[in-house]
């Protein structure tokens, strides 16, 4: 799922007492900052999603309400500037786990208002704009009532319109997104050579997995989660940025909607020749982990027909990398890898 609507987590309750709580926060984020007049560069305005996001100073206390933009955040080095992380599906990137250590978790699924609040945030960052909405953690107008700026990916905003469930791509998704995500993060934060450095190692890894196989005309499926209504991706959300690295023929590219829920007659149908499969580690629905997903669809009647299945063509993802992050290069390689090993990559 590109947004946590694909599972439900528990949305947080606002409470009438949140204002109050906030009431020292403004002048209390401020003096944990430098001060404006002496940071090279600030105040920094950027145009983000419909909203305009100022920061006076490089900030001191973030908090990261999703794990794609906290990955961000810790790659920009600022694990000691990040007041709290929430609303996880997998484990941290290898790499960056050491510095995840020294973050406070708020919240493995969304955390309430006042709980971010409580940490005195100078920027709230997100992911999905469904953290950012009434069943979510909270509108971003809350936040700007109470002068504490926000910022929401690109990726969930440029090109993408909110219909139903997951929404619907009018444009594809590129990972151009998300390397405008990583470079703005990095003017807010007073990080831009570090962002630059980011982009160049990812744009590095896109076009060595790409070159390492050749795969032209596999047809694939992409399961993210849900063994009763399965949410299997769409043409044009981050698995279609795999497919297109890798030359991959996703057998739902007919559909615009990003992770729309499909009967397994019509996916059985389609019998594509691999199974790239989310294997999650929360457990809010049916079909989170891998393992469970591959027990279902080699015991059902419909399913375990498929060439698929039947030749045990499965390749295990992340949900990160199968959500517009900078873990879908990741998952560009870790398909690619998959794809050899299956033999299908040479």
């Amino acid at each position: 799922m590109s947004r946590l609507s694909r599972a439900p987590l528990f949305g947080a309750a606002v409470l009438a007492s949140s204002i109050a709580l906030l009431a020292g926060c403004g002048a209390s984020g401020d003096t944990s900052s430098p001060d404006a007049s002496a940071v090279d560069g600030f105040p920094v305005t950027l145009a983000n999603c419909g909203d305009d996001v100022t920061v006076d100073a490089p900030p001191q206390s973030i908090v990261s309400l999703n794990q794609g933009t906290t990955e961000v955040l810790l790659s920009l080095g600022l694990a000691d500037r990040m007041a709290g992380t929430a609303t996880w599906t997998d484990p941290i990137l290898p790499s960056l786990a050491s510095a995840n250590e020294k973050v406070k978790r708020i919240d493995d699924n969304w955390p309430s208002f006042e709980a971010v609040l409580a940490e005195e945030p100078d920027l709230v960052t997100a992911s999905f704009g469904s953290t950012f909405d009434k069943g979510g953690t909270a509108p971003r107008a809350r936040f700007t009532e109470l002068d504490v700026p926000t910022y929401l990916a690109p990726s969930d905003c440029e090109g993408k319109e909110d219909t139903v469930g997951d929404g619907s791509r009018s444009t594809d998704f590129t990972l151009d997104l998300v390397y405008k995500e990583i470079i703005e993060l990095g003017e807010l934060t007073g990080t831009s050579e570090k962002a630059a450095d980011v982009v160049a190692d990812l744009k590095r890894r896109v076009t060595a997995a790409s070159d390492s196989v050749h795969a032209e005309g596999t047809t694939v499926l992409y399961w993210f989660s849900d063994s009763e209504s399965p949410y299997i991706a769409g043409c044009c959300g981050a698995p279609g940025v795999v497919s297109k690295a890798l030359g991959l023929k996703n057998v739902f590219d007919d559909t615009r909607d990003e992770w729309p829920q499909i009967g397994w007659e019509e996916v059985a149908s389609r019998n594509p020749q691999v199974l790239v499969i989310g294997d999650l580690t929360r457990d809010t629905q049916s079909g989170e982990s891998a393992q469970k997903k591959i027990d279902f669809l080699e015991s059902n009647p419909v399913t375990r027909e498929m060439d698929a299945v039947k030749s045990k063509r499965y390749i295990l993802a992340t949900g990160a990398e199968m959500n517009p992050s900078l873990r879908t290069v990741y998952g560009i390689q870790n398909v690619a890898d998959g794809l050899k090993k299956l033999g299908l990559g040479t």
